[in-house]
This record gives structure tokens, sequence and C-alpha cells, in this order.
């Protein structure tokens, strides 16, 4: 039987990426998102409901989504989903839990809405004829090579 794990969101950061290393040497960011939902409920009247999801990303993209995100700034992630088991130290229970591992993203918004933090950083000479909107896509398009080890 065949099978298809793939996940899109954009959302806003929940709080500050939190950037570790393994043994290896191997940058690992976990960080939360909020995606929200408008809706009309049956009588009528406008609903938002708001889910957040824990998000695992490795090497180079994890680095970048340390150095240029921060809690409320929007991001849009792919991914695949992945469940995490555990047994629960206080209650021996069995827990569970679903979360993300990226394998792209992209940023959201313009320079101006995230205080300009990373139009600095893609400062880099630009191609003939090229424009400064250019800059962050050739960036991204480094990102996207990077392959997630797990």
């Amino acid at each position: 039987m065949a099978s298809f794990n793939k996940v899109i969101l954009m959302g806003n950061l929940t709080r500050d990426p939190e950037l570790r290393q393994t043994q290896s040497g191997t940058s690992v960011c976990r960080f939360s998102i909020a995606v929200n939902r408008s809706y009309n409920a049956q009588d009528g009247s406008a609903r938002d409901e708001t889910c957040f999801v824990e998000i695992d990303c490795f090497g180079k993209s994890a680095e970048n989504i340390a150095k240029f995100f921060s809690k409320g700034k929007p991001i849009l992630v792919e991914g695949r989903l992945r469940q995490d088991s555990w047994e629960d130290k206080q209650t021996g229970q069995k827990r569970t839990k679903l979360m993300v591992v990226l394998e792209r993203f992209e940023f959201v918004g313009s320079a101006r809405d995230s205080g300009g933090s990373y139009d600095a950083e893609y400062s880099a000479p630009q191609p003939r004829g090229g424009s400064a909107r250019q800059a962050p896509q050739r960036q991204q398009d480094e990102l996207e090579d990077d392959d997630v080890p797990f």
C-alpha cells in the first residue's frame, strides 16, 4: 500500500527557536508555530481556532532558523509528520506526540515586517540584471539542498 507524508504550514513562531548540537556536531533546532483558522459557526458567529505545532529541523536549516527567526515572526514550513513516543517517568504511561520534521522553509512577509534583521545578511553582490528581491531567494535555494539526517 502506497503512503504519502507531506505537511505545509504557515504560521507565527510562538517562542524563540532553541538551537542545540548533537554529539556528532549536527545542529538541531526546535521551535513551534501557531496556525490560525477562521470559520463561521453554525449560529453565524465568526470563530477562530489555533493549532500549535512543534517543529524539528537539522543542519544548515536549523542554524538559519535560529539566526533569522524569533518569537512572533511568520514562517512557511514544509516537512513530514513524525510520531514520538516515550514512557512518562511519573505515571509510567505511554505518551505520544506528533511533530513536523522540517524539510524546507521560506521567509514570509517583508523585511520591514521583521525589522529588516535578515536584509543585511543578504548583502551579497547581485547578479547582473538582478534586483534586491532575488538575493533572499538565491540564499533560500541553497537551503533546499540540505538533507534531513533522519
